[in-house]
């Protein structure tokens, strides 16, 4: 049985994407479904490696923290963390492992990467500290363009991922849409766009031909 139309274009736009993250200096890969994005990861991570991740639910949705700790690896969950003091030390920690896991909340089709923070955590992490990070990235979140890439990030993934905890007090919680507001739970207080790498090789991207997270 051959390719389907969403198929297709899902191949098609993954070679463009792979393409232009490997002219910014990241290695990517493409997977048609979330099994084999699993099976790919696991291939990338070396056994006994140092592992954490952020509040991604694309890789626990998809089964890889499941995966992950089925494994033989050094794994600090943050989600088993009892107490806000752990869970602060658990994201410090983040800058000494050999890898970190995370998703994005958009992506352009020349290559950027864009993600938003309330604590900024995250995109600390991304930035500098691990030796690695990998990416897991529904093709669900590829945009035309920078601009709209940082539009869908704040008005469909942090409305959306607002809604998850029950203590958010955004606008964006009331009405599900981005009011650019300044409230001191504010989910988008950190926004950032990774369009380069200045070390070659320490970005691992997984493009997932599934609609995966927010």
């Amino acid at each position: 049985m051959g390719e389907t139309p969403m198929e297709i274009r899902n191949r098609l736009l993954a070679d463009k994407l792979i393409k232009n993250f490997a002219r910014r200096h990241m290695e990517a890969y493409y997977c048609p479904t979330k099994e084999e994005a699993v099976k790919k990861a696991l291939e990338l991570i070396p056994e006994k490696s140092s592992i954490i991740w952020g509040g991604s639910m694309t890789i626990r949705d998809m089964g890889l923290v499941k995966a992950l700790h089925e494994g033989d690896y050094d794994i600090f969950d943050r989600d088993l963390c009892t107490d806000p003091v752990e869970a602060q030390a658990a994201m410090r920690r983040a800058f000494s492992m050999d890898w970190f896991l995370t998703s994005a909340n958009a992506v352009s089709e020349d290559g950027q990467i864009v993600n938003i923070d309330g604590l900024g955590n995250r995109v600390a992490a991304i930035t500098f500290g691990p030796t690695n990070v990998l990416f897991v990235i529904g093709l669900n979140k590829v945009t035309q363009d920078l601009e709209s890439a940082v539009k869908r990030a704040r008005s469909t993934a942090a409305p959306i991922n607002a809604a998850r905890f029950e203590d958010m007090k955004t606008p964006c919680k009331v009405d599900g849409t981005c009011h650019d507001c300044n409230a001191p739970g504010c989910i988008c207080s950190c926004i950032h766009v990774l369009r380069n790498a200045k070390i070659e090789g320490r970005y691992k991207i997984i493009l997932v031909g599934e609609e995966l997270g927010y």
